[in-house]
């Protein structure tokens, strides 16, 4: 499949070639963008919110994600095969993703339904007598949103279906190695009634002009969903008055208490941290373990590890499929090496399978020096370290300057409110992987993790400002 340029009045720039990261078929292409591109998206989307008159009414809106539901539905497989191709995420999950993204669009239209106001309260004191306060809510502009590349199909849904609800023009920016279905997506929004202006997605031919997209002033909020490297550093070059959302990565902890049912909770850490390949931000990666059960845990979750299939992830019973490129295989084979270098136990795996796959692996008590140990290891590689006490088990959970999710496996509830009370974690789960996320929750990296809360609701409410009208009056 070939997308031309989607940006109303551009030029294409030349054309990305996407290639499948298994096997490194040609699986499409979108013609891309330069920075003449960039400034046109950018003329389109501020002219279109200058002109209020423009700004789509919210049955408008409702009507349109209504319809595009409805469409994505009767092009099920085609999303999901295109998803798969392009970014190497298994059959059966990239069909839960789809379902995902469904249900954030149906959340999008629940946000639209339930959104209000609030009375600010007069007449407290003298100087409120005679007035009569209350707040609306109102897009707040045009949004530039930058996606990653490892769910495809429901990031681009969580930052484009917010901005749509709430009235905001948006240009999309996919990851360079999954455009393919953002390009879908958007063409089903403008089939289901969107105007074309409202969302254009763009692909890039220089790293500069995605910059320049995100740091322009007529650009009211950033989404960013990717590198902490690039995220930060777009942050720092923002234009006054824009606001932002960053979601990087995490070096989720997992902390198992003595008394953990292991029979019930290994198979999904397991899944937690080999889903994907290990390629999601909060992928289970640190797993400790009270020192009486430590090697318990590493070897039965290294049995769940081994009976896992690796390859082809257009297979319905693949569970671990490749990573996106081929040198990010070429980073874990040299970081899991070096960790047994210094000293730690390779339980299993720690071998390439093909230039695209990498054996799931668990390391039994690698060093806290090594890389898979305070660097974000984004492939299928998940350590497990023994602890004497639950203080020290937090405390080394904590030492990282990253904070997302982190979970607790215990079955006495003192353990379980005490953990949840110091670890450093904007979400902590109980007896479950730190990789479970629903799409109405919220979903915050903190410390360098990133900046502000994900999640339909909270994204929508980001992306509108609450403005305040007070009536003076005698008869009040």
């Amino acid at each position: 499949m070939h997308y031309p340029i989607k940006v109303p009045g551009a030029a294409p720039a030349g054309i990305v070639e996407v290639f499948s990261p298994y096997d490194e078929r040609l699986v499409g292409s979108v013609e891309a963008i330069d920075s003449s591109g960039a400034e046109q998206a950018l003329k389109n989307m501020h002219a279109l919110f200058q002109d209020r008159k423009s700004w789509l009414p919210t049955h408008e809106r409702i009507a349109i994600l209504e319809r595009a539901i409805a469409l994505m539905q009767t092009q099920t497989e085609s999303l999901i095969a295109t998803a798969v191709a392009e970014g190497g995420k298994p059959y059966q999950d990239t069909q839960i993703e789809l379902t995902r993204a469904l249900d954030s669009l149906r959340i999008c239209i629940e946000c639209l339904r339930t959104e209000r106001g609030t009375e600010i309260p007069m007449q407290l004191n003298p100087a409120s007598m005679h007035r009569l306060a209350f707040t609306h809510r109102e897009p707040i502009g045009p949004v530039v949103a930058i996606s990653a590349f490892n769910h495809p199909i429901n990031l681009i849904v969580h930052q484009v279906g917010p901005a749509i609800a709430a009235g905001c023009p948006v240009v999309i920016k996919p990851a360079r190695e999954t455009p393919l279905s953002a390009f879908a997506l958007v063409d089903i929004l403008r089939e289901a009634g969107l105007p074309d202006r409202w969302c254009q997605p763009v692909l890039e031919n220089d790293i500069q002009v995605a910059e320049r997209l995100a740091t322009d002033p007529r650009v009211a909020f950033l989404s960013f969903i990717g590198s902490a490297r690039v995220g930060w550093m777009l942050r720092s070059k923002l234009a006054p008055g824009t606001r932002c959302a960053q979601e990087h990565g995490g070096v989720a902890p997992v902390i198992v208490a003595e008394d953990a049912d292991l029979e019930r909770m290994l198979p999904l850490l397991a899944k937690g941290g080999f889903y994907h390949a290990g390629q999601v931000c909060v992928s289970v990666q640190r797993i400790y373990a009270h020192e009486s059960i430590a090697r318990k845990v590493a070897e039965e979750l290294a049995a769940l590890a081994d009976q896992m299939a690796v390859g082809d992830p257009a297979d319905p019973d693949t569970d671990c499929g490749p990573l996106i490129r081929h040198s990010e295989v070429d980073r874990i084979e040299a970081w899991v090496n070096e960790a047994v270098t210094e000293n730690a136990e390779l339980v299993t795996g720690g071998q390439r399978l093909s230039d695209s796959l990498y054996k799931p692996t668990v390391l039994l008590n690698a060093s806290p020096a090594s890389k898979v140990s305070r660097q974000e290891v984004f492939g299928p590689v998940v350590c497990v370290y023994p602890y004497s006490s639950l203080d020290d088990a937090i405390g080394q959970a904590n030492a990282l300057p990253y904070a997302f999710q982190a979970s607790v496996i215990t079955q006495n509830i003192d353990t379980a409110l005490y953990a949840y009370r110091q670890l450093a974690a904007s979400t902590v789960l109980i007896n479950d992987h730190t990789a479970f996320r629903v799409d109405w929750m919220p979903f915050a990296g903190l410390r360098e993790s990133g900046h502000g809360t994900g999640g339909i609701p909270y994204t929508f409410r980001d992306m509108q400002i609450e403005k305040m009208a007070v009536f003076h009056s005698p008869a009040l």
